[in-house]
């Protein structure tokens, strides 16, 4: 069975001028990268409901529109090249967490065999109830020490695919300048 593509979602953005999308502490005197912090905000706060693989429409109504060009190619550039960025960001930061992951199973999963043959060993030691509450902390508190790896490898690691989802999508985004009114 064929799937047919989705229709296109659509993102109207006005601006008075040109500068308002563009970082204006950014050093460099190109605007390839470096977006307005709320434009981006903007931007993303709708994008979040995109689903992944989704095609994205942006039309900028430019209220005053300059006089020599077409800034179309300009923008399209810029908005490409910020989440291009973004994405690739959001791809180390994911690598960076199951790396932490990692580490943090190989030292729960350490911390919690010493617990466990603490534990064990503490329960050779007599059955009072000293040592039986002795002997349970320890395999509790063994087993708690698991609660971050978990948590990395179960739920930290969806938001951060999501992100990189919706800035890949405003990064294939097809960009339109137009005259605002």
């Amino acid at each position: 069975m064929k799937r047919r593509a989705a229709s296109p979602l659509h993102l109207e953005l006005r601006v008075h001028e040109l500068a308002q999308l563009f970082n204006s502490m950014d050093p460099t005197p190109f605007h390839n990268k470096a977006l307005d912090r709320e434009a981006e905000a903007f931007i993303e706060s709708w994008a979040r409901g995109v689903p992944p693989k989704a095609q994205v429409h942006l039309t900028v109504h430019l209220q005053n529109m300059p006089a020599q060009e077409d800034p179309t190619a300009l923008v399209t550039e810029a908005i490409h090249n910020h989440f291009t960025d973004k994405a690739d960001i959001g791809r180390r930061d994911l690598s960076d967490l199951f790396w932490q992951g990692r580490i943090s199973l190989l030292i729960g999963l350490a911390f919690v065999a010493v617990c466990l043959v603490a534990a064990e060993a503490i329960g050779q030691l007599g059955t009072s109830s000293a040592y039986t509450i002795a002997r349970e902390s320890l395999t509790i508190v063994g087993w708690v020490a698991m609660w971050r790896p978990m948590q990395l490898f179960l739920y930290d690691w969806w938001p951060l695919v999501r992100r990189i989802q919706t800035s890949k999508a405003l990064a294939h985004a097809r960009v339109k300048v137009v005259q605002g009114k």
